[in-house]
């Protein structure tokens, strides 16, 4: 994973338990391909040994503004230059109230002050107590931050250590990974609600059999956290897969075809992208039995009707060019040969302008892809990469594709 390749992260401590989830965060940015300098507050000395921190990210430790190692005397403005972020994790009250009011009287408030705001952002990941952190004067601080340019990013709420149960835990360690590379990727979607359906249906023939495909949902999860990285609000309509959920991603869980036409209906007037990676069942069978079909020993084979199952994209397509267009429909196409001819053919029976093609065979189940791009223009090869690379790709032309306004 490179994620944060070339990125150089400076990355604060302040006091507090949360600080051995700072450990872990650390290690992840740099196996997320990041230089980290760790800075760590005399409380946090408390929590955590500067050896810990500075085994894991490869550098010696800072935590005094009186440091001697630096040539000029000034860690604030070093350290500060050579950042493209500032993450604080954890972020104690006490050390936001000094964010709020200026204050630098250590090292690690001090280069937060001293940094070129225009180009160095600071993230700060809040721990503390909940009444603590549900107090007024908390969330006047965190209002002040917000408006300042900080960016804050949530808490988690569960068991604390004083005992007590209740938001103001810090954020995970994946979850503040993921934060710091959202950052990152470029807004190309912000202001858009992009609705995606992702993974199989399943056709019930009885209580427990049905008729499903080897759709693994990856393409359509990746294609969820890309869109809500570049900004979006995402919607995510999701088959029977077992994939967590892309943080800050809205997720409806529906079994069958027919599930997955009502949560797309319920959704599709307030989005502005509608993205149907879902590998939707063509048939379903005509009559569920009610209770499991059994063998009983003649060895006759029970016959099976089968009836035709809405055709969502088409469907939603047709809305949205009554309503005038506003809704950008994107289509997949997973099939076995002739990708180009195939794609092409379903775009214009679908009436969408953007269709992605894929040879299914060599894509489900897996953690990489390629794709073909079909629009009115021509096609776009992808090749071969990661299915979450592809996705930020794909959001990219997307993006660029959709009216401005």
């Amino acid at each position: 994973m490179s994620d944060l390749a070339g990125k150089h992260i400076v990355l604060g401590l302040s006091g507090g338990v949360a600080c051995y989830k700072a450990a872990e965060f650390c290690r992840g940015l740099v196996k997320a391909g990041a230089t980290v300098q760790v800075v760590m507050t005399e409380a946090a000395e408390h929590f955590i040994t500067p050896v810990t921190m500075q085994a894991l990210s490869g550098r010696t430790v800072y935590s005094s503004q009186w440091d001697a190692r630096e040539g000029n005397n000034m860690p604030h403005i070093n350290l500060s230059r050579e950042a493209d972020a500032i993450v604080i994790a954890p972020a104690s009250a006490d050390f936001m109230a000094r964010l709020v009011h200026g204050r630098a009287d250590d090292l690690l408030s001090l280069l937060c002050l001293a940094r070129p705001r225009e180009r160095v952002p600071l993230l700060v990941a809040p721990a503390m107590n909940r009444e603590m952190y549900a107090h007024p004067a908390t969330q006047r601080n965190l209002a002040q931050l917000r408006a300042d340019g900080t960016v804050v990013l949530g808490v988690g709420a569960g068991e604390q250590a004083c005992g007590e149960t209740g938001d103001g835990r810090m954020l995970e360690p994946d979850e503040l990974l993921y934060e710091v590379v959202r950052h990152f990727q470029p807004k190309v979607l912000s202001g858009r609600h992009v609705l995606i359906t992702a993974g199989p249906t399943f056709e019930a023939i009885d209580p427990v059999r049905g008729l499903t495909n080897r759709s693994s949902g990856k393409m359509g999860f990746a294609l969820a956290r890309a869109a809500h990285e570049a900004g979006a609000q995402v919607t995510l309509v999701a088959g029977p897969v077992a994939l967590p959920t892309p943080r800050g991603v809205q997720r409806v869980d529906v079994m069958s075809a027919q599930d997955m036409q009502r949560a797309v209906q319920a959704s599709a007037d307030a989005a502005d992208v509608f993205i149907a990676a879902a590998a939707v069942a063509d048939w379903r069978p005509a009559n569920a039995a009610g209770q499991k079909i059994k063998k009983d020993g003649s060895g006759e084979v029970p016959a099976l009707a089968f009836v035709e199952n809405p055709d969502i994209l088409a469907g939603v397509a047709q809305g949205a060019r009554a309503k005038g267009g506003a809704l950008y429909c994107v289509g997949f196409a997973a099939e076995s040969h002739d990708l180009l001819a195939h794609a092409q053919a379903k775009r214009a029976r679908k009436g969408v302008p953007l269709l992605v093609g894929n040879i299914g065979p060599d894509t489900f189940g897996r953690d990489d892809n390629a794709l073909l791009l079909v629009d009115e223009g021509g096609t776009t090869e992808l090749p071969r990469d990661g299915k979450l690379a592809l996705a930020r790709r794909l959001v990219a032309e997307i993006a660029r594709r959709l009216p401005r306004g």
